[in-house]
């Protein structure tokens, strides 16, 4: 048995009988990266020593429940999972990408990192990223280009690369990422796994290093629906200490997992936002997606959604001058110490006017309302994750690379509603691509349900 191929929910009823223990698990994830991490360059810190700790308690829980009864330990007990390196960690350090945080050593957990932690997960390491999470590609100048493990010559996406890089490669099996424009869905989409961005106020982002306070979502990452619902389970739910997160009972996201797609009114994104600089192959993954929902009892429509280009606009510019405010000392002090790529688009944020900035929210509000209102008439959207797949690490700079990739997910993240990035085939060499699944707000437990529907037959 490969242990490393498993999934969360195949490794927790293993783990549970007996069948296998978790030190066991996290050293086949420690072998494998000691293997595959030297090309692949998905994590900054490796926390071995942290790891085989936490296994070895987590095996004495899952030894009380076997031998005594009791409470049983819940799915992720035992785990091994990595996060995205902007999670700050006790004890260990939390780079951000960045020199600038090279050396932090955090004195307390991000509160989802407790969440993970008090479920019994294994904490393998911290992941590559764009620095400072400005970016899709995560071609980080200070430590590195992350890998896709689909094709070494292919950026990972970003600004989350490592932890899709490491997931598909089977580093790890679980991941938290966080999103501004895109930075779960896109490495999720270029490198073939799952990466949920709940509702805005969804999940704490508190103890997360920032870069836009009006835009961020922390969210799980996964190989598959399942697993990713089982990690947003376990973080979900009200902070009462960051002033981000909305004070509303989280779903039982599991259990109505398997109920299927029938009956659900689905539109499908068209028009030419949607189609202009989009690879005919992603266009025809998403059109047979929306055929196999058609075939799943669901009603599937063609739908309008060109509101989407301005919001993309919007979040741009948002994200960009929110980045430019929280790193405005290292900008005044050291401008030198960030990479050129994100050099130049914090300085974009800088040359944002106030007036500019002031028609952004302007039309964060207004496009918040439209969009609600149209999943009054719908249950989900469709649409492409990216309109690429992978694009290689020598080739267009990573500022036009970041205008390209989010373009179908910015708009979701101005308007703060939940979306998933599930694979959806491979084009005619071999790459992944990615179906994005959009909801209502507070609508997660309905995208995971359709997502796993679409999952169990695309598979």
């Amino acid at each position: 048995m490969d242990l490393t191929k498993l999934s969360i929910t195949q490794a927790s009823g293993l783990l549970q009988k007996g069948d296998i223990t978790s030190g066991e698990l996290t050293d086949a994830h420690l072998e494998e990266i000691s293997k595959l991490d030297p090309q692949l360059n998905a994590f900054i810190t490796v926390t071995a020593d942290v790891a085989k700790q936490q296994a070895k308690e987590a095996d004495q829980i899952l030894g009380r429940y076997r031998s005594s009864g009791g409470a049983k330990p819940g799915a992720l007990c035992g785990i091994p999972i990595a996060l995205k390196d902007l999670y700050e960690t006790r004890g260990i350090r939390t780079t951000a990408g960045s020199t600038f945080f090279a050396d932090f050593i955090p004195k307390a957990n991000a509160k989802v990192v407790d969440k993970l932690f008090d479920a019994g997960a294994v904490l393998l390491g911290k992941l590559n990223m764009h620095e400072i999470a400005l970016g899709v590609t995560t071609v980080n100048p200070h430590f590195g280009a992350c890998r896709n493990p689909r094709s070494l010559d292919r950026i990972a996406g970003g600004s989350s690369g490592g932890s899709a890089a490491a997931l598909v490669a089977g580093l790890c099996m679980g991941s938290l990422g966080s999103d501004t424009g895109g930075s779960i869905r896109i490495p999720a989409s270029l490198c073939g796994c799952v990466g949920l961005k709940p509702t805005y106020g969804r999940v704490s982002v508190r103890g997360v290093i920032p870069l836009s306070w009006n835009l961020d979502h922390a969210g799980p990452m996964a190989r598959n629906v399942m697993d990713a619902a089982l990690l947003f389970q376990a973080i979900a739910g009200h902070d009462p200490l960051d002033p981000y997160s909305v004070d509303r009972p989280a779903d039982d996201y599991c259990s109505s997992i398997a109920i299927g797609a029938k009956g659900l009114k689905i539109g499908w994104a068209k028009g030419e936002f949607f189609s202009e600089k989009t690879d005919p192959g992603v266009v025809q993954a998403v059109h047979e997606a929306a055929r196999v929902f058609q075939n799943l009892g669901a009603h599937v429509f063609d739908v309008d959604f060109s509101d989407a280009r301005e919001a993309s606009g919007a979040n741009g510019i948002m994200t960009v001058s929110d980045a430019a405010a929280f790193h405005e000392e290292g900008l005044k002090k050291h401008p030198g110490k960030f990479g050129k790529d994100v050099l130049e688009r914090l300085q974009m944020g800088v040359a944002v006017t106030s007036t500019q900035y002031i028609k952004a929210r302007r039309s964060q509000s207004i496009l918040r309302h439209k969009f609600i209102r149209f999943f009054e008439n719908y249950d989900l959207l469709l649409t492409p994750t990216t309109p690429v797949p992978a694009p290689l690490i020598v080739g267009p700079n990573a500022v036009e690379q970041a205008s390209l990739l989010t373009r179908f997910t910015a708009p979701f993240n101005l308007t703060g509603l939940p979306a998933i990035s599930i694979p959806c085939g491979f084009t005619t060499n071999s790459l992944p691509m990615g179906l994005q699944i959009i909801g209502p707000p507070w609508s997660e437990a309905k995208i995971l349900r359709a997502a796993h529907a679409y999952e169990r037959i695309a598979q």
